[in-house]
């Protein structure tokens, strides 16, 4: 107060200051030094995806008889997010005496909004951090709302009512475009101007540690002979990550773009398993159908924007620029580094078979909002947008094992074995981390394996 009536400049000066930092979070390193100051008295080893500085969303159950409840992720532990609310620990003008986190799933609480989103994490921040005694000192409740993460059965944290996966990476669309239509068509004109999309299956979304059962279907005949029909034989995953969204529109409004991230909650890794074959037989002319609707993984952690924010980084140029509904203030991407292990069946060790990064991402995840609403689509909280398969530039970036072996012509080698497509006992494990300075924010891991087709 004294500094405001006297020293009014020195006011100003800080929120400059504070508005530049912002401004330029991209390339700040102050952002990440002062996130690093945060401290739970909850034990966080340095490489954890889990600090304070994260406390990513979930669903579990601490053991198979009991009724799911909402959950944040702090190291190796799941805090009970029903325990805290029945504290009365949620106090805030918007949560106090709300059941938000009463519900077997998220869905409540990604409705209420960002005001709301923003009011738990500030109140989760204070009662994890050493310094604060209510949770820290209460021996009875801790006991009550701590649970050893290995130890509990994670589900899908919220009823997905529709699910769509866009096409958003250019390195992966340039590929797939080469194999199949050769150079002078490698991407369709369109693909440039808007974000391409197919409307999935929400009902075979599974989580992460699910078995997928190998697909049957129609693939290419061969000659005049009649379609092949069988278990699948190019099976392949997907490096993909997904939106959650929050408040949805109403019927016939579409969502601005540049107000599009207030209706995403936050981001899960996502693995779209794909059977090549049958897709490549189907997908004339209305697209993928049975080659994707089979199978698709999500990681049980939904990751927040806001824990995201120290990592935005500016997305890439867009050339042609995009139509005006598509044109941001500020085009964001996040620096998220992603990798893929496969552990062939009947070995013990896994190998990583590609890196690559969230920032491979052409359209943006507001613009692929703003675009699947602008004809008047009402999305609704709970839905999944998944991003599309991120593949980089180079080789050993590139996001299926489509393009790792291009379509099976040149076969992956791991460990003194060879291998084309996925196997029935192959184990597929994607991981995503945003590396801070002191600190990580992760997403922890996304798990599939795969089992034989049913005779």
């Amino acid at each position: 107060v004294y500094l405001t009536y006297h020293c009014p400049f020195f006011i100003s000066s800080v929120f400059e200051f504070v508005v530049k930092l912002r401004k330029h979070r991209h390339t700040s390193s102050v952002c990440l030094s002062s996130m690093a100051l945060l401290k739970s008295f909850v034990d966080v080893t340095p490489d954890s995806h889990f600090p304070i500085q994260n406390l990513p969303y979930g669903v579990f159950k601490p053991d198979s008889n009991s009724t799911p409840r909402p959950a944040v992720a702090i190291g190796d532990s799941v805090l009970d997010l029903s325990a805290i609310s029945e504290a009365g620990l949620f106090d805030g003008p918007i949560l106090n005496g709300s059941d938000c986190f009463l519900q077997p799933n998220l869905n409540k609480f990604l409705a209420m909004g960002r005001p709301a989103w923003k009011e738990a994490r500030s109140t989760l921040q204070r009662l994890l951090s050493s310094t604060e005694p209510s949770l820290r000192d209460n021996d009875v409740l801790r006991r009550k709302s701590f649970y050893e993460m290995s130890k509990v059965e994670m589900v899908v944290p919220m009823v997905i009512g529709d699910y769509t996966d866009f096409f958003a990476s250019m390195h992966h669309a340039k590929n797939c475009g080469l194999m199949f239509r050769g150079p002078q068509n490698a991407i369709n004109p369109n693909w440039f101007r808007l974000p391409i999309a197919y409307h999935g299956r929400a009902s075979s979304i599974v989580i992460s540690g699910t078995d997928i059962i190998r697909p049957r279907g129609q693939g290419h005949p061969q000659g005049d002979s009649e379609p092949y029909f069988g278990p699948s034989k190019k099976l392949d995953f997907e490096l993909e990550m997904a939106v959650v969204v929050g408040p949805g529109n109403e019927l016939g409004k579409p969502i601005d773009v540049n107000n599009a991230a207030d209706h995403i909650f936050g981001l899960v890794l996502m693995n779209d398993w794909s059977a090549r074959d049958i897709q490549a037989w189907e997908y004339v002319p209305l697209g993928p159908f049975l080659g994707k609707s089979f199978g698709t993984t999500v990681s049980p952690w939904i990751v927040t924007l806001d824990a995201l924010e120290p990592f935005s980084c500016q997305a890439p140029k867009q050339d042609p620029p995009p139509l005006p509904y598509l044109t941001e203030k500020e085009s964001v991407n996040y620096d998220i580094s992603l990798e893929v292990q496969l552990k062939p069946s009947g070995k013990d060790e896994s190998s990583v078979i590609t890196k690559s990064n969230f920032q491979n991402l052409y359209w943006t995840i507001t613009q692929q909002v703003a675009h699947h609403t602008v004809n008047g689509c009402n999305l609704r909280p709970g839905d999944l947008l998944g991003t599309g398969t991120i593949s980089g530039p180079e080789p050993d970036s590139y996001g299926c094992l489509l393009e790792l072996t291009w379509n099976g012509q040149k076969p992956l080698s791991m460990n003194g074995t060879t291998q084309t497509f996925l196997q029935d006992g192959d184990q597929v494990t994607f991981s995503g981390v945003c590396k801070g300075d002191g600190y990580n924010v992760g997403f922890g891991t996304c798990i599939g394996k795969i089992l034989p087709s049913l005779p």
